[in-house]
């Protein structure tokens, strides 16, 4: 893994909060935050230049601008909802150049996962009682958001745990 380990144990405890935040939000109302993309992007603005050597830090921004603009993308060609090209984007800097290989498989993992378990969960009517006004239960859209967040946490433990 590229990113080092104390990098991800720095990061994970700002971080983690954000992607459960995200992956609620967008379950709940189809929709993630600005205020947690600007969080995101705190983070690792604030606590980067602590946990990776400053040059690491200032090129992993390129990753942000990158993702940003394939999101923007995908997002005018209606594959990509805005708010989840918007938090690809911020979560890009956390991951390493070197790592976007097992990041893309375990963001496959994680989207495959995620869906089933949402699918599995809103066709039990106890979970559909116990959060009856979540939107996503209704709509026929999946929140990508539980995936997106899901894979930045994963992978800031799976770095942090290896190690």
């Amino acid at each position: 893994m590229g990113l080092p380990a104390v990098a991800a144990w720095a990061f994970l405890p700002f971080a983690a909060p954000i992607c459960l935040w995200v992956a609620w939000s967008d379950m709940k109302f189809m929709k993630i935050p600005n205020r947690a993309v600007i969080a995101l992007v705190a983070v690792f603005f604030v606590v980067g230049p602590f946990a990776l050597p400053l040059s690491a830090w200032a090129w992993q921004w390129a990753n942000l601008a990158v993702v940003l603009v394939l999101g923007f993308l995908l997002n005018t060609a209606g594959a990509m909802g805005a708010g989840d090209a918007k938090f690809a984007a911020a979560a890009a800097p956390f991951v390493m150049l070197g790592d976007i290989v097992i990041v893309a498989y375990l963001l496959a993992a994680t989207i495959l996962a995620a869906f089933a378990t949402h699918r599995g969960a809103r066709a039990m009517p106890a979970v559909r009682r116990a959060v009856p006004d979540w939107e996503s239960w209704t709509r026929r859209d999946f929140p990508m958001g539980l995936a997106l967040g899901g894979t930045l946490l994963l992978y800031l433990l799976l770095v942090a745990l290896m190690r």
